[in-house]
């Protein structure tokens, strides 16, 4: 790793850490005209932000990107305006309970958990400009600092949000606008760098490509530094034997509207006894999202996650099972557990499905895209976290990101 660069990351995490008593001690009133200030701003400075999307976007046509990552990369009008309006539903979003009574002890005394900030959030992503606005704006209301790092294709789309949106905020409502700041630097080594950092930044934030992901996360644990990761995706639908035909057919259509998502539907898993009735429907939605299946012999693992195949996303996993208990060992053993849905008019077939399924989210004749903060929550998300031990998991918003303190006080 170079020494400018070490050096710029462990810059933004100093000035991150000195800004942190700005946001930590700010009132709930400031914190929401901070975020309402972005989606007015995000709105008044919605040519600066498409122009600079426009030439990242552009750039990385020209160097050959997949048409599912230019996807992620791109800010349409659409995608703006709603970015506004998450961050003014954020905004109207209750605030955590910072001081919550416990129990009574004894000699006259009282305990109470407090809900501290960590202080600052590290955050590793790619080239998905709109998370800058996401995980700014979770910082910010879970009054954490962060120190963003994005890939070098949206860099510029990040900066120009930083400078015009929510710097701007942050001082506009009276809090040092230092409090967020991004890794101006395009090396892969930044994110390196990032998870070096514990006296710093103590947790970071991890989204990407699985190995790139798992990667960061054991360099974090080698330093000391915590991760919240979200390294791998892919929904999976088993359609039942007591499978509606229609339902079957509007869940595969609606679980790929978009393929460069970490919840499309990824792995199709039908009942034999069904298979033959429902291929129909099940090809006809496929065809109409011109996806192709990928059916057995499998030359790929069953769970292969094609949204990260810049070459083979619009493609979906298919393959026939004898019973709900197999559908059931394959979502567990052989993907990445982030989501499972089933198909089925047989309630007794889905209260099995969810008993057995120990994924980070379990849907019921309903697409597994669902598994979104702001789909499930009405709040942006940092990230989906796939932990399988105590701690937030599944979409992580500002009310996860916390640290817990007791204290005694007397009665």
């Amino acid at each position: 790793m170079s020494d400018e660069v070490a050096k710029a990351v462990e810059e933004c995490a100093r000035a991150a850490k000195s800004a942190a008593p700005a946001l930590a001690t700010a009132p709930d009133e400031a914190i929401d005209a901070a975020l309402t200030a972005m989606a007015r701003l995000l709105l008044e400075h919605r040519e600066a932000v498409l122009e600079a999307n426009r030439a990242d976007v552009a750039k990385a046509r020209e160097e050959g990107m997949s048409a599912g990552l230019l996807d992620r990369l791109t800010i349409t009008e659409e995608r703006l305006t709603g970015m506004a309006e998450q961050l003014r539903l954020l905004a109207g979003a209750p605030h955590q309970e910072r001081s919550i009574p416990v129990s009574t002890l004894d000699g006259g005394l009282r305990l109470v958990e407090r809900r501290r900030p960590v202080g600052v959030i590290g955050a590793n992503y790619e080239a998905r400009p709109n998370v800058t606005v996401d995980v700014a704006s979770q910082l910010v209301k879970s009054r954490n600092a962060g120190v963003l790092r994005t890939g070098s294709a949206a860099l510029g789309s990040a900066q120009r949000l930083l400078d015009v949106v929510i710097a701007p905020a942050l001082t506009e409502a009276g809090i040092d606008a230092d409090a967020v700041q991004l890794v101006p630097r395009v090396e892969r080594e930044a994110a390196t760098a990032l998870v070096q950092l514990p006296s710093l930044v103590p947790l970071v934030i991890l989204r990407g490509s699985g190995e790139s992901t798992r990667r960061l996360a054991t360099e974090a644990a080698v330093h000391g530094v915590r991760t919240l990761a979200h390294a791998d995706g892919g929904g999976v639908l088993y359609v039942d034997e007591a499978a509606d035909a229609d339902k079957v057919r509007a869940l595969v259509f609606d679980s790929l509207d978009r393929l460069g998502v970490c919840n499309r539907l990824n792995l199709l898993l039908v009942h034999s006894a069904v298979h033959e009735r429902l291929w129909p429907v099940i090809s006809e939605a496929l065809a109409e999202r011109e996806v192709t299946p990928s059916l057995p012999p499998h030359e790929h693992a069953i769970g292969y996650e094609w949204a990260l195949d810049s070459d083979h996303e619009a493609t979906v996993t298919v393959a026939q099972v004898e019973s709900l208990a197999e559908a059931v060992r394959i979502a567990n053993e052989q993907t990445s557990g982030l989501a499972a849905g089933i198909a089925t008019e047989d309630s007794a077939a889905a209260e099995a499905f969810f008993d057995g399924y120990t994924g980070t989210g379990v849907f019921w004749n309903a697409p597994t895209r669902l598994l979104d903060g702001f789909k499930l929550l009405a709040v942006p998300e940092t990230g989906i976290n796939l932990d399988r031990v105590p701690g937030p998991r599944g979409p992580v918003t500002y009310t996860d990101l916390y640290v817990r303190q007791y204290a005694v006080l007397p009665a």
